[in-house]
Parts: C-alpha cells; structure tokens; sequence
C-alpha cells in the first residue's frame, strides 16, 4: 500500500535579514505559514529508493541523486533502515526557485511518507532531527504549522496565526536565493537587524495584516533590483480590495495576497489570473 503527504507551501509572511556572518549566512527573523496548493510525495513499496517527477513543473527538476527528495530518503534510510526501498512519486505543482520552500516541503513530505511506509515510528521530533541535515527551511517544513523561525531559519517555535486565506502569484521565472543574497549584501542591507527581537503577536487577521506591514521582507529590495517586473505584480494584488496584506515570500519571486474569506481568496484568484495569463496562480487556506 502507497503513502501520499501532502508538502505545502511555505511562506514568509514577514522576513528580516541580518547582515552576513563570519560563515557567510545571514541572521533572519521570520513569521512562516503553510498553504495547501496541490503538491504531493507519494512513496510505494519497492526494492530500491526512485524519484519520479510529474506535474506542471516536473521538467524544471533532476530526479537522481541531488534532489532534495532523494537526499532525504537516503538520509533516513541510513539513520533506521539501510536496505529499505521505496518508488517516490512527486507531484511538481510549484514553480522552481520561487521563494515558497518548495524543495524543502518536498523533503520532509518524503520522510513522513516513508516513516509511514516503513512503519519506522518515528516522532515528529526524530523527523526534525534528520530534515536539519537537508537545509535550513526543511526542520520547520516537518510539522508544516504556523512558526516564528530565528537564528538562520533552521530554528523555530510555534506560532499563533489567525484564520486567512492566501493567493500566490508567480512570473514563472525563477529567481535564485542566492542571486538575492548577493545583492542584498551589494546594496549594503541588514543594519536594523535585531537578532534577539521577540516573535510578534497577532490576534485578528486586522492586526496580523498591521504587523506584517511594520516588518515587511528585507530581500524584496534586493530581488526587485534583479526583477523589476515584481512592482507591478505587487501592485496589482495590493490595489485589490479583498487583499488585507500583499509582500513577496521568502527570496521570490513568488508574491502572495491575504484575504479573510476564501471566497475573498477565490475572486482574487481568479481576477489576477484573468489580468495575467503567463503567470502561475494558486489560492487556499493557511494552515
């Protein structure tokens, strides 16, 4: 029998960046939520671990060694069961190197699905201990809930988020985490950066939406630098009056629109993808 989990996406709903390190990474802060838009891991049983890739976006991927997929299932696979085999399916819904940690969802939907195929029984905290050895965004991929993340990014605590609905919109370009970091070292951010600030509060989608404004994403700057057409998409979902807060996720270029129904959601979503045919579009609840 198959095991299908479902790998969200995740996004930033906030994110301050510090300037780099001694090591070279940067110090962030960031408010992180989880949208079920379509992706999927699904694991059967087999002799040997295999990656398929299918789905809108299946050609933009590898399936051999270096997707992240396959590098988790080795890697626990080597930590509680050597011999074991699976046939991995991943459904590729999200555009790639689009800011909304699909690799990393991706990852730790691969090791729930076989925790479960291989009936190893592992706790959620077990889980989180392998995904810290495949990237800082995958620890909090695991459990897939509302969290503020710290340190840079592989840390993280719980976080009360109230009931919103999301739109994420697309160029279908990617845009390389990298790329934005290199500029935003070159345009000299990250001197307000607070390492110790606490996690916000939000009890109403009126003040979460208030919040995020005041915290904004410290690498839009630098991602709009290397893609300008990123206004204009921002401005679309800003003008609309269903959109309650509207910013880029993560590194982009994905930018995402709140609103307080999924009606609100639906209509946005449609209407943006009506105005913008070449851009891939989603819509669903956070959480």
């Amino acid at each position: 029998m198959s095991v299908r989990v479902l790998a969200p996406a995740k996004i930033n709903l906030t994110l301050r960046v510090g300037r780099a390190r001694a090591d070279g990474l940067h110090p962030l802060q960031s408010v992180v939520a989880f949208a079920a838009c379509g992706e999927w891991l699904e694991a059967a049983p087999a002799d040997a671990l295999s990656l398929t890739i299918i789905g809108p976006f299946a050609a933009d991927l590898d399936a051999d060694e270096s997707n992240l997929v396959m590098r988790a299932a080795r890697a626990l696979a080597a930590a509680h069961m050597p011999e074991a085999g699976a046939a991995l399916t991943l459904y590729k819904d999200y555009p790639v190197a689009s800011g909304i940690g699909g690799g990393s969802s991706d990852a730790a939907a691969a090791l729930k699905a076989l925790n479960q195929l291989w009936r190893l029984n592992l706790s959620e905290a077990q889980l989180i201990g392998i995904a810290r050895g495949l990237g800082s965004d995958t620890p909090a991929c695991v459990p897939a809930r509302a969290a503020f993340m710290y340190g840079t990014g592989a840390d993280f605590a719980p976080f009360d988020l109230p009931t919103l609905y999301v739109v994420l919109v697309n160029p279908r370009q990617p845009l390389s985490t990298a790329g934005v970091y290199r500029q935003f070292d070159l345009m000299g951010l990250g001197a307000g950066f607070e390492a110790d600030a606490p996690a916000p509060v939000w009890r109403d989608a009126a003040s979460a939406a208030a919040g995020m404004a005041v915290l904004g994403n410290d690498l839009y700057a630098p991602a709009a630098a290397l893609m300008p057409d990123l206004h204009e998409a921002l401005a679309q979902l800003r003008a609309d009056p269903r959109t309650l807060y509207a910013n880029m996720s993560g590194s982009g270029a994905t930018m995402f629109a709140l609103c307080e129904s999924l009606e609100d959601a639906r209509g946005l979503e449609a209407g943006f993808a009506a105005a913008n045919p070449a851009f891939w579009v989603r819509a669903g609840p956070l959480g």
